[in-house]
């Protein structure tokens, strides 16, 4: 009879557990968006109705920078914001779904989800070596799970993910697609102080394999994306993709009763420089040109291929003024940058003309604004070239 108590006890939390990752599974295919997906794991992790850990943080492999980056951190701070988390969470009848639809509702978690520490882990950047990488450098190269008790989380007492969560006991467990590890999950109990148990390390093991792969889905689609509005030639974002954006930004400058503003800028004399050289010549000119207006651009502005040598950028909140600022600087920095062949340019020198317009002064539609800043770079042109007008 005891047995048969246990073994219906070991199918009740079976099936409980399966209906769980059910769940998460499910709302990970709602979505290709990647932050949602990140939150929808974590939300999994930490949900009273999920896995239940008191904080979970998720970190994505960066390969090409050979980088382990920090992404989004879930969780409250004391027990305090804790409480007052988990009553409003029970007050409010709050089941997984509602804690992921108010996340896709807002854009961003609401005060009942966000962890005060989020920012501090998104500006993490852990090098990928074993020597200076730590607990995070560990669970990537050795694709394993790796559970910190109070006995050895000692041995990391300087690891700065450690530094920031201040827990006593902590669970590594690495994302994997296609047996290779693209990211990790840290959760822990520091508020309850409930110990991490093997069920719950099998059950994050579980989530992790379906959250591996449900992450590079996301990282390829927006890879797709990425490409189908990138200019082949420049990397830079294209004319289709440049006029989409400069309506969305414009629509939340009037929302939000912000400035935008807007340059164009063309290559002098770059007719002269195709016909002496050749349109390859030509070609590895935009290549350069492109990667000095991402370099010299802002994480928060769009570098677009406008058309042929013409370029844009997008500039959100901010004004005229500063806008001429940054424009100048973009424009002496072409002026110093070793071109090879520039000499045969009738300055001798490869230049360009931009010309700057604003909302609302210039403009309040792309056509409006598109329209001025191109008047200002003919004015610019007009001036003697080499030049920025507004």
């Amino acid at each position: 009879m005891e047995e048969i108590t246990k073994t219906k006890e070991e199918l009740e939390r079976t099936k409980m557990e399966l209906g769980i990752l059910y769940e998460i599974s499910n709302a990970m295919r709602t979505t290709l968006k990647l932050d949602e997906i990140l939150y929808i794991i974590l939300t999994g992790v930490t949900a009273h109705i999920g896995l239940g850990f008191n904080r979970a943080l998720l970190f994505l492999v960066n390969e090409k920078d050979g980088l382990i980056e920090g992404k989004m951190g879930i969780g409250p701070e004391t027990g305090e914001e804790a409480n007052r988390i988990w009553s409003q969470i029970e007050a409010d009848k709050m089941d997984l779904e509602d804690l992921i639809n108010a996340y896709k509702i807002s854009g961003s978690a609401n005060d009942v989800t966000e962890s005060g520490f989020n920012p501090q882990i998104k500006r993490l950047k852990i090098p990928l070596r074993e020597q200076s990488g730590g607990i995070l450098a560990l669970g990537v190269l050795d694709g394993m799970p790796l559970h910190l008790t109070g006995e050895t989380i000692q041995n990391y007492a300087h690891d700065p993910v450690l530094q920031i969560l201040k827990t006593d006991e902590l669970i590594v467990v690495p994302l994997k697609a296609k047996d290779k590890v693209n990211g990790l999950i840290l959760a822990d109990n520091f508020i309850t102080k409930e110990p991490i148990t093997k069920d719950d390390i099998r059950m994050l093991i579980m989530l992790a394999n379906q959250a591996g792969l449900a992450i590079e889905n996301s990282q390829l689609y927006e890879r797709t994306v990425m490409r189908a509005h990138s200019d082949s030639l420049t990397e830079l974002w294209n004319h289709g993709y440049f006029q989409y954006i400069l309506q969305v930004e414009i629509e939340k400058a009037k929302a939000g009763s912000l400035p935008l503003s807007l340059i164009m800028l063309d290559i002098d004399d770059f007719k002269v420089y195709n016909d002496a050289l050749g349109h390859q010549a030509g070609d590895n000119i935009l290549k350069e040109l492109a990667v000095i207006l991402k370099n010299q651009s802002r994480k928060m502005d769009y570098v677009c291929r406008y058309g042929g040598e013409e370029f844009t950028i997008i500039l959100p909140q901010t004004d005229k003024n500063e806008t001429f600022v940054i424009a100048e600087r973009l424009r002496e920095r072409i002026l110093k940058h070793p071109f090879s062949h520039k000499e045969i340019l009738p300055s001798q020198q490869l230049t360009a003309s931009l010309g700057v317009s604003s909302f609302p002064k210039d403009g309040s539609s792309p056509s409006q604004l598109i329209l001025a800043s191109d008047k200002a770079l003919y004015q610019a042109k007009s001036k003697g070239k080499n030049s920025t007008c507004c």
